[in-house]
């Protein structure tokens, strides 16, 4: 009895000192992660709020203290706003033509500097630059070099007899010459990361494959990439994401016209808040635009699961 005594209470006392360590380290780790979610909190999540709570009053830049609850009042005036339904359409446009051109010569790329061949070291080094130099001066050289009278462009057209045209105030051209300025920024990002996927793809694989008698064609659709699908999939998310919220690059090269055509939600927002001074109208559009990116992200991903 003394014996079985003795066992349980060795047992309770080994129980509370691994309560107490578990303790211990639990609250370590709580302070450790602490600054960066006090962190988060202050710059992602209050501001959020903040908006959403914006939302749903009539506020002014200029007088931002004062303020009135019009409920849905901001969102009823956006459905009915042709400003915003251009800006809306554009975005969709954007997005959808960078991602999809982006993720194709990104994967395009990425194969071939996947080949052991001479120089394509070289080639990776050189292939990042795009992607480290500043929006600013992405928009400053391609400007440059699109500018009416002496850029680079109108120049070479003169010497074979072209027009001398206005590229990025053209109706029809605006709009995809600033979604090319975002391509040749971020392709390169899209291109080391599928190529860093790719490498991870164990030699076995293709190996195997060659052996059964596949070819290049079947090797990249059966192995390549069901491989890379995840890194695809964080990719594509990602700059989604960033290109629907794209402000800097088309507020610089166009400020969003010519009479709208370059206008996308960014510079929307942007125009309604700090030229119409209209905060709760811009905390509106701001919400539709995370709405929507988080419908497209949670069903993106579901998607992706099931496959």
């Amino acid at each position: 009895m003394a014996s079985q005594e003795a066992t349980m209470g060795e047992r309770a006392s080994r129980f509370f000192d691994e309560a107490d360590w578990f303790t211990r380290e639990t609250w370590v780790g709580y302070g450790l992660v602490a600054p960066a979610t006090i962190l988060m909190l202050l710059i992602i999540v209050y501001p959020t709020l903040r908006a959403v709570v914006m939302s749903f009053q009539q506020r002014s830049f200029l007088n931002p203290d004062q303020y009135s609850w019009v409920g849905l009042a901001n969102y009823q005036a956006l459905l009915s706003d042709p400003v915003f339904s251009e800006a809306f359409i554009h975005t969709i446009i954007f997005t959808v033509g960078a991602v999809t051109t982006m993720y194709l010569l990104g994967l395009g790329l990425a194969l071939l500097l996947r080949n052991n061949l001479p120089g394509l070291g070289i080639l990776r080094s050189l292939s990042m630059i795009p992607w480290v130099i500043p929006p600013v001066v992405i928009v400053i050289i391609w400007t440059w070099m699109f500018q009416v009278d002496y850029g680079l462009v109108n120049l070479l057209l003169k010497q074979v007899g072209g027009p001398n045209k206005n590229w990025f105030g053209d109706f029809n051209l605006a709009l995809p010459l600033v979604m090319m300025l975002r391509v040749w920024k971020d392709t390169p990002f899209v291109a080391i990361a599928l190529l860093a996927s790719m490498e991870s793809i164990p030699p076995e694989y293709y190996e195997a494959a060659k052996i059964d008698g596949a070819g290049a064609l079947q090797q990249f659709r059966h192995i390549t990439l069901p491989n890379i699908s995840y890194i695809s999939m964080v990719m594509i998310v990602t700059e989604v994401i960033a290109s629907f919220n794209t402000f800097q690059m088309v507020y610089i090269a166009t400020g969003g016209g010519p009479v709208n055509q370059t206008e996308v939600l960014g510079t929307y927002v942007y125009q309604q808040a700090f030229s119409e001074y209209a905060l709760g109208y811009a905390a509106a559009t701001g919400m539709v635009m995370l709405a929507l990116l988080t419908v497209f992200t949670a069903v993106y991903i579901k998607l992706e699961n099931t496959e």
